[in-house]
């Protein structure tokens, strides 16, 4: 972090963009392919984007690492979207799918499903496995954030 800047990874084109703290809430777009930098819904990254945030995106990460065959992981997405919508832009909301990057599961050692996954600058902070509620997971994010 510089300053009262951050610097956000575009999540479609991977550039790095400094964008002042207090414009967060403005909608900030990427400077190279225009797409908005943040949402208020989880990414579905594949397992390069998640790299790229990681290394270089300067915004809490929660990564809910899933399976399309995983009963729990299918009811908890209805209150994980809900929660990223409601969190505000100072928490980014991404989901990656564990059959279609299994490299990436085991970097991160995903071991049961759903697991939530807290990323503070590339470094796991908190983690938590199984069904939440989209208050159980706001909840939970404001402990560690």
């Amino acid at each position: 972090m510089t300053d009262n800047n951050l610097i956000l990874v575009c999540p479609f084109c991977s550039t790095t963009n400094r964008v002042p703290r207090a414009r967060l809430g403005d909608g900030p777009s990427c400077g190279k392919c225009k797409k908005k930098l943040l949402s208020s819904h989880p990414l579905e990254l594949n397992g390069a984007q998640l790299d790229a945030l990681m290394k270089k995106d300067e915004l809490p990460l929660l990564v809910d690492f899933w399976a399309a065959w995983c009963g729990p992981c299918q009811q908890m997405a209805p209150s994980f979207k809900s929660a990223a919508a409601l969190a505000g832009p100072g928490v980014r909301f991404a989901k990656l799918d564990t059959e279609a990057y299994p490299q990436q599961a085991a970097q991160h050692q995903i071991r049961s499903l759903p697991t939530l996954a807290l990323f503070i600058n590339g470094k796991e902070i908190a983690r938590r496995m199984g069904v939440m509620s989209e208050q159980q997971i706001l909840g939970w994010i404001k402990t560690h954030v």
